[in-house]
């Protein structure tokens, strides 16, 4: 089976134990995509957002893994995730598509599914985690909001701030930067 991992933010500049052939390439689907989640340590990271996010490119690797369920669980560890129902796929061959995927951003799932296909994968995996931003500042997520969320933590925690201000946190996201910037 051949598999496909979308990335954005740290997944291409960190992959860490991720088993991926790198490097990740441009060419993903386009994702909406925005800095609407809050992380455990505090950082605002990149999630598919379809009501806040930008309309983006995605990179994309394939996985060394020929197991779905394989793949999908090595990605659940790079993330950090309690559960392997936090990472998206689809399979063609199965027909299957990730349950938590189709709950977070459903309006994805098509052309995901369509790009697949177009590159002749056989599945696709990515991380679906959702937005929490409005759940863990009690405020609705915007980038003046981000901004002063970014403002209002603690110097330790800040870091992730320069990495919006430089563009870094996806590295085709120049609408991130300038979103961040407005």
């Amino acid at each position: 089976m051949r598999i496909a991992v979308l990335g954005w933010g740290s997944l291409i500049w960190k992959p860490q134990q991720l088993a991926v052939h790198l490097p990740f390439k441009a060419g993903g689907p386009p994702l909406h995509i925005e800095f609407s989640r809050v992380s455990k340590d505090g950082r605002l990271t990149l999630v598919i957002d379809e009501q806040c996010g930008t309309l983006c490119p995605t990179l994309y690797a394939v996985s060394t893994f020929g197991d779905l369920l394989e793949a999908r669980e090595n990605l659940r560890v790079r993330e950090g995730m309690t559960h392997v129902n936090g990472v998206g796929f689809v399979d063609l061959k199965s027909g299957e598509v990730s349950v938590r995927a189709r709950e977070r951003h459903s309006g994805s799932i098509e052309g995901i599914t369509d790009w697949c296909r177009l590159k002749d994968f056989d599945a696709v995996i990515w991380t679906a985690l959702a937005s929490n931003f409005a759940e863990v500042t009690k405020r609705a997520f915007s980038a003046d909001d981000a901004i002063a969320y970014l403002d209002d933590l603690s110097p330790g925690t800040v870091h992730n701030r320069s990495r919006i201000h430089q563009g870094s946190a996806i590295s085709s996201g120049d609408a991130h930067k300038d979103r961040i910037h407005k």
